[in-house]
């Protein structure tokens, strides 16, 4: 499908609708004196990448979309790595568009005379661009859609908050904001929740999590990419917010820190009507199709592990799960259990829901996204159940299920071996996933003074 809207044919109900979109924005740009407009797209390790552009250019830019160069969005590989026939220069170097969802125009409460607007990717031939892990994840969606079912899901993130960095002694060190822990800035506190829910990421609860400096924050459950795009919000917004109280945010897990990422989501009707997990009011069990969707997680965790937790950093917390194998660790799942990889809770309001508590704060959330849904549709299409999946796993000689690898190299490996995930998420972003990696783990050691920055990025 092209990108581009067709201007021959004005009487078209698509070109009227986008017109009266930008009529509309126009109009409240006016109002509140926006002079720029950020056009926001994510990359592939969750960071946003942009380009601001003068409100006067708005109406064109919204209809032809921005060019940016396709490096920022798939980021350098080794040029070794040109073998892979999908990354030669010719591509790799070219431009791509930012075409935007105008349904995500916001204006920036916490700066003056900004707004944003996500993204999507494409090439200039007008194809989604195929590493787009918005693209994906509006495909996994889409899927779902075409079976009859919708996706009501949340993030809950952990994350850090510091003080501007001081040198000390000929070294910079970050100090814990231990007034945020004791909830003592307030109006830090009131001007992100407030900010936040008016850019467009509605926030339920704020909270100091375990760690000095460590705080939670869960977003209200939504339906279908605004999940995934409130978290996306919230990840660029947070740092911009904490910088005008002189506070650094960062998601990264240290050594030794661990940040989360868990996706709360339960399984609904087409229409959103009716929780398809929830087996009646009150009861702790799961439906059948709730225990078919938590079997695919199970059955598909090895390989959809590199994208919940992306870095070698992040695995490291995977130990608490078992600590029978070096190699690999047993995912378990049980009810309102918070040690669990998959937590099922029917408290709180909700209805009943699965936490999918393998995920790290510094994983991509649309790739979350993406990876969920394409291991619980699979659990559901093919009816698998883990009592007897177990059973299974007495006679097979390959990687059992529900195990995860802690390595990230042999996670690496279970995501090309596993053709469902591949298929669903798409040969070519796997292709690429997996070669970006490869490359980031030979690397690690010569890049560590690269890595202590990281915290400041993602």
């Amino acid at each position: 499908s092209s990108r581009e809207p067709d201007v021959n044919s004005l009487g078209s109900p698509t070109l009227l609708h986008l017109f009266s979109q930008i009529e509309f924005i126009k109009q409240q740009m006016a109002r509140d004196n926006v002079q720029f407009v950020r056009f926001e797209s994510i990359d592939l390790h969750g960071v946003s990448r942009s380009k601001n552009v003068p409100s006067r250019f708005f109406h064109e830019k919204a209809i032809h979309g921005v060019a940016m160069p396709r490096s920022y969005l798939e980021l350098t590989l080794n040029p070794k790595d040109n073998e892979l026939d999908y990354i030669n220069a010719t591509s790799f170097n070219c431009d791509i568009i930012l075409n935007p969802d105008l349904s995500t125009f916001r204006i920036l409460p916490w700066t003056e005379q900004f707004a944003r607007v996500i993204c999507d990717s494409f090439t200039v031939l007008g194809n989604p661009l195929m590493t787009s892990p918005r693209h994906i994840a509006k495909k996994q969606l889409s899927q779902l859609q075409d079976n009859g079912f919708s996706l009501h899901s949340a993030f809950t993130y952990e994350f850090c908050i510091y003080g501007i960095t001081e040198v000390v002694n000929s070294k910079t060190i970050s100090f814990p904001a231990a007034t945020i822990l004791n909830n003592h800035d307030q109006t830090f506190i009131q001007e992100l929740i407030e900010g936040m829910y008016y850019a467009g990421a509605n926030i339920e609860s704020f909270s100091s999590s375990s760690g000095p400096g460590q705080m939670e924050i869960t977003f209200h459950p939504a339906f279908g990419i605004d999940a995934a795009d409130s978290a996306f919000t919230f990840r660029t917004g947070i740092k911009e917010v904490a910088k005008k109280y002189n506070y650094v945010a960062s998601f990264f897990s240290e050594s030794g820190f661990y940040n989360s990422g868990a996706l709360s989501h339960s399984l609904w009707d087409l229409n959103g009507q009716k929780n398809l997990f929830s087996a009646g009011y009150g009861g702790e069990e799961l439906s059948d199709i709730g225990k078919n969707w938590l079997s695919g997680l199970l059955a598909h965790t090895a390989a959809i592990s590199c994208l919940m937790a992306p870095t070698t950093s992040c695995r490291k917390p995977y130990s608490k799960y078992s600590k029978e194998s070096k190699e690999t660790v047993n995912a378990k799942w049980g009810y309102n259990d918070n040690s669990c990889a998959f937590n099922v809770k029917s408290h709180g309001g909700k209805g009943t829901h699965i936490e999918n508590k393998l995920s790290s704060a510094t994983a991509n959330p649309y790739l979350v996204l993406a990876a969920t849904i394409a291991a619980g549709l699979d659990g559901v299409k093919r009816g698998l159940r883990y009592d007897d999946m177990l059973q299974e796993e007495n006679h097979a000689a390959d990687l059992k299920h529900s195990l995860v690898p802690l390595k990230l190299e042999d996670a690496l490996v279970a995501l090309e071996k596993d053709s469902c995930i591949k298929e669903a998420l798409g040969e070519t972003f796997v292709r690429y996933f997996v070669a970006m990696k490869h490359y980031e783990l030979e690397t690690e050691e010569m890049d560590s003074e690269r890595n202590k920055c990281l915290g400041y990025f993602i």
